[in-house]
């Protein structure tokens, strides 16, 4: 089965002056500012690493949820952040943080199943960076 899902992006004006807006096929996104005082200073709006961050910890999560499933447990819940480091142009890490609340699992197949979650979501796959990993199961 093939998906399909679209952006646009529209900017106006230089790199360092100009500025943008996003918007997605859902709606989640419509006409949002970005520009490179949100990406490189504390302006408002969002930016592309901030994106790729909830891209990344979303996928993740969906996908350690589905592994879960097929190893027949359930997350109480699973608590993802993920950053993005930029450094000179270029995206050179994805660090994920695990917090996850899975009941009846033992730590050596949480371990393989958060690992296969970290290799194997698309958003990991897609990413050509170092990807780190940190995570606790069952801590309040």
């Amino acid at each position: 089965m093939q998906i399909k899902r679209h952006s646009t992006a529209i900017w106006s004006g230089t790199g360092k002056e100009g500025n943008g807006t996003l918007s997605s096929q859902s709606g989640v996104l419509s006409a949002t500012q970005y520009g490179a005082k949100s990406r490189f200073e504390d302006g408002i709006g969002t930016n592309p690493e901030e994106l790729i961050a909830a891209a990344h910890a979303g996928c993740f999560s969906m996908k350690l949820a589905f592994n879960l499933q097929a190893a027949s447990f359930e997350a109480k819940e699973i608590h993802t952040t993920c950053e993005i480091v930029f450094e000179e142009g270029t995206i050179i890490a994805s660090n994920l943080t695990l917090k996850a609340k899975v009941e009846g699992i033992s730590a050596e197949k949480f371990e393989e199943l958060v690992n296969d979650a970290k290799s194997n979501c698309p958003i990991s796959k897609l990413l050509n960076t170092k990807i780190s990993l940190t995570y606790t199961l069952n801590e309040a």
